[in-house]
């Protein structure tokens, strides 16, 4: 009789098994990144077969990213690393430093419900979501691809009942043992039971035929000193192991190859001749205790809680890939995977929910030398109609009345009636909720504050919050400046991505946040643009007061900054950019380009404040000779 692992929620009502979710969306390129004048060219004229291959960052729920990827990848990918949540306690905050002070950045509300609150329900969700994974990721495998799953003490047992059951016991590998840290100190003395100071990693395959590649680490001193002795003969250092079982056609073989040593003492066993560079060192096992979580000091360090090593995943990629094979992470967090897998000539896809990861690794990936050109991407509107549709239903004029009324809750608004353009009311000001899959133009702002003049006498209104998903391009200072002349207090306001997330919207965890304001100036030369920074005004709501009181200067706030020198409108292609780093906590204001030909262009600056969050400015400029 079969043995199985069930849990609440695995069975429906008819006692069938609950498939995940399988609604591919199509993905939209936010950004390039690190493409050249010449790739950009090639790529716009060449079929969508023809172009050539883009390393993926995916900013996205695994739960609609992966079903999306099925089409383009499924039996495709070679090798992936995955390191769920395991831990109701785990720490997803991350240090910024700003003008020399570092403060705890939380993590966003759709971080924490999405990776702690995975949990929900309990052990019984938890599980659930990671069999619906576990399928999904299945399916995109190579037929000689393998899997590593990175967990601990607290759901490993119970979630290698899962991959058995997805994988089949017979396609389990190995179960290997990371000891995190080689200290012993008090911290963990002080423990009323053993302390815990390793991770698990369950190692599957797909099929019988996976690739697998022997591991070396280098010999100790105390292993090198054994080979002592040396014929001169060319062979190299060797030492004496004792020949106590053997076949004689070993024997003979050892005999022709002059390695046989003969006892001194009669009775003795034979000898034999075990040359050091026999081997490449010593094979690698199942448990691992050589490498040592991120030092803090260290330079690969980028302030994330939940980052893993460097010379972890070069072990586990060198095993279980070769060059240009595909490797997956969808857990990114700082970004290791994809960054080791750039160095070692893979090519990757990787995702995240939060901003300030996509955010970090972006920024890790650009300090690689000669690093790929590599695409941002998101599911953008499709995973918000999505999300709309299950939740307010398939009749357009209801589901969009019941969205509207649903986002005025979570803004605290009171519902209008009887306006096309003016939705709700809050403290003295109305409120516009925009649509989900498109952004709020500058036309839909002249239409509110029309709307808004028609009808002062609402709740003796003193403004207007415009609430949206996304933005038109510079609309919060074009449109401010239409509202100014109005005689209108206009207030832009981002619907955060919580919202799309039940468990944040039940406990009432959704913030709402005005958009930021990016100032500059441009200087020409004949055909050279030169493009300064001079103001930045950025959402401090997430910046503890007492660090905000301290920083005087508006540079502070930027991470980065990157610009399209010929922005057509659709991706944004980063030709130019400047960020920090942990060594070097400059960041330049200024930019120049040299352009090959006169023309009118469009410019694109993007910035990315040090929580993650991007802002774009874009303006035309006239490049004569």
């Amino acid at each position: 009789m079969p043995v199985e692992l069930t849990w609440d929620g695995k069975y429906d009502a008819d006692g069938r098994r609950k498939s995940p979710l399988k609604i591919a969306l199509p993905f939209q390129t936010v950004e390039t990144v690190n493409e050249s004048v010449q790739e950009r060219q090639r790529n716009m004229f060449a079929a969508a077969s023809q172009a050539e291959w883009r390393n993926r960052l995916i900013w996205g729920d695994k739960r609609y990213v992966l079903p999306s990827l099925l089409p383009e990848f499924a039996g495709k990918v070679n090798l992936i690393y995955i390191d769920p949540p395991f831990n109701t306690d785990a720490n997803f905050s991350f240090q910024v430093e700003v003008e020399g002070t570092q403060f705890t950045k939380e993590p966003s509300i759709i971080e924490q419900k999405a990776y702690r609150d995975t949990w929900g329900k309990g052990l019984d969700s938890y599980l659930q979501w990671f069999y619906e994974t576990a399928i999904l990721l299945r399916e995109l495998l190579a037929e000689d691809g393998s899997i590593y799953v990175h967990l601990d003490w607290h759901v490993g047992h119970y979630a290698k009942a899962v991959l058995d059951e997805v994988f089949g016991i017979d396609n389990f590998l190995s179960e290997i043992i990371w000891r995190r840290s080689s200290s012993t100190g008090s911290s963990k003395a002080i423990s009323n039971k053993f302390p815990s100071n390793h991770d698990t990693l369950f190692f599957y395959s797909k099929t019988s035929k996976y690739n697998y590649q022997r591991q070396f680490k280098e010999y100790t001193t105390e292993y090198l000193q054994r080979f002592k002795h040396d014929d001169k003969n060319g062979r190299g250092l060797y030492r004496i192991d004792n020949l106590s079982t053997y076949s004689q056609a070993t024997f003979e073989k050892l005999q022709a190859e002059n390695r046989i040593v003969i006892p001194k003492t009669a009775g003795a066993n034979y000898g034999y001749k075990r040359y050091l560079n026999e081997t490449k060192g010593i094979v690698i096992d199942d448990v691992w205790t050589d490498i040592n979580f991120v030092n803090p000091m260290a330079t690969e360090n980028t302030n994330y809680a939940t980052q893993k090593p460097t010379e972890f995943l070069e072990r586990i990629i060198k095993a279980s890939s070769n060059e240009n094979d595909l490797i997956l992470d969808c857990f990114c967090g700082s970004g290791t995977t994809a960054a080791v897998a750039e160095k070692l000539g893979r090519r990757w896809i990787t995702c995240d929910l939060g901003r300030f990861a996509i955010h970090t690794a972006r920024k890790r990936l650009l300090s690689i030398p000669n690093v790929k050109p590599f695409v941002v991407q998101n599911l953008g509107k499709y995973e918000r109609q999505a999300w709309q549709k299950d939740e307010f239903g398939a009749n357009s004029e209801q589901r969009i009345d019941a969205y509207n009324k649903f986002i005025l809750e979570l803004y605290n608004a009171e519902k209008l009636n009887g306006f096309a353009w003016l939705h709700g009311v809050k403290n003295g000001r109305v409120v516009h909720v925009g649509a989900v899959d498109s952004p709020v133009t500058l036309g839909d702002v002249k239409a509110i504050i029309l709307e808004w003049k028609k009808n002062l006498a609402i709740a003796q209104s003193t403004g207007i919050d415009i609430l949206g998903w996304e933005f038109a391009l510079d609309i919060n200072e074009t449109a401010r400046q239409q509202a100014k002349e109005a005689g209108v207090d206009v207030r832009f306001v981002l619907i955060p991505r919580e919202v799309l997330e039940k468990k944040a919207v039940e406990q009432g965890d959704i913030q709402f946040f005005e958009l930021a304001a990016l100032f500059t100036e441009t200087k020409i030369k004949r055909r050279e643009l030169q493009i300064d920074l001079t103001n930045f005004i950025a959402p401090l709501d997430y910046v503890p007061q007492d660090i905000r009181e301290k920083i005087k200067d508006w540079k502070s706030w930027i991470d980065y900054w990157a610009v399209d020198f010929d922005f057509k409108g659709d991706t944004f292609h980063n030709q130019w950019q400047s960020y920090r780093t942990r060594k070097d906590r400059k960041i330049d204001v200024s930019c120049k380009h040299a352009y090959d030909a006169p023309g009118v262009y469009s410019v694109q600056v993007k910035v990315i404040d040090i929580l993650g969050n991007d802002t774009t400015k874009t303006f035309q400029v006239e490049i004569k000779d």
